[in-house]
């Protein structure tokens, strides 16, 4: 039966480098989980494999998307899931990797099918966003659908937007299409968690955002800075420089919160995977362990 290894993991913990290691090793591609990288201006400040990276093993989903475009957790399962159904044609295992956890889960486990927002909703409700803040669509999504405004995180604002944008839309409650079914897979799923010591992970990310700096984010977030009120920017990396474009914040204050925010979204990450039993861990540094539980899967 056909393979799909999903390694996953916080951020910096080094999926790239080993997912391509290990492509290398099973001659497959790798299918990138990041909802980030998939967009094409955003290389820098998403850490997505530079040029040789690339060359050295074929991948998908990774700058395939213009600043303006509108993506989902949903497209990414359809698109993913057709992209398999094609390349296990030709190859044993395919691997996913990434840290985006919607959209390992959406390939994984399937996600409901919630209607696609039209743009008039979506610019109606973020201009709403922009000018009353947060409480007033979190009234709205109370009074829409008291059942997900009691289980959503009230703090994550995309979520809620998303659910207001659909209540709004159809008229009817966000989790009204919230089946939260299992969809079976026609191939087998192998979950390699990749995990180090806190104090080692955050070495590692405030390393990486100083590399970033010097390989020149700066200058990618001012060519993208034009386009900062598109969705695909409001981006750990992006948005801290954007103050400092705006004369908000020094360079070494925005550093010092990408930094920050970067370590944020790592512990957000664990959180999540810690959740799912299937994932095995793994230390980055344990190829050999890693080859084996595939091996195993087969």
């Amino acid at each position: 039966m056909n393979t799909l290894p999903v390694l996953l993991g916080p951020t910096g913990v080094g999926k790239t480098a080993l997912s391509i290691e290990l492509a290398q090793r099973l001659g497959s591609p790798i299918i990138s989980a990041d909802s980030r990288q998939i967009y094409k201006d955003l290389i820098i400040g998403t850490s997505a494999p530079n040029a040789e990276q690339l060359a050295m093993v074929r991948h998908y989903m990774i700058g395939t998307l213009e600043l303006s475009d509108y993506y989902s957790a949903s497209r990414f399962e359809e698109e993913v899931m057709s992209l398999l159904s094609a390349l296990f044609q030709q190859y044993q295992e395919v691997i996913l990797t990434g840290g985006s956890m919607m959209y390992i889960d959406a390939v994984c486990y399937g996600i409901d099918e919630i209607p696609t927002v039209t743009s008039e909703v979506r610019n109606a409700v973020w201009e709403q966003y922009e000018q009353s803040g947060l409480p007033s669509l979190l009234e709205e999504l109370k009074a829409a659908d008291k059942e997900h405004y009691e289980e959503v995180d009230r703090s994550n604002y995309k979520r809620v937007i998303h659910a207001v944008e659909i209540c709004r839309m159809t008229g009817r409650p966000y989790s009204s299409f919230r089946t939260r079914q299992v969809k079976s897979r026609p191939f087998r799923i192998v979950k390699i968690g990749l995990t180090l010591p806190r104090e080692e992970l955050y070495i590692r990310i405030n390393e990486r955002v100083d590399r970033m700096i010097q390989d020149g984010l700066l200058d990618e977030a001012l060519r993208v800075y034009p386009f900062r009120h598109y969705n695909a920017l409001n981006t750990v990396g992006y948005k801290e420089l954007f103050l400092y474009f705006d004369g908000v914040w020094s360079l070494e204050t925005a550093v010092e919160k990408i930094k920050r925010n970067t370590r944020v979204y790592a512990r957000k990450q664990m959180t999540w995977f810690k959740r799912d039993k299937d994932i095995n861990w793994f230390h980055p540094a344990d190829l050999h362990g890693i080859e084996a539980l595939i091996g195993r899967s087969q």
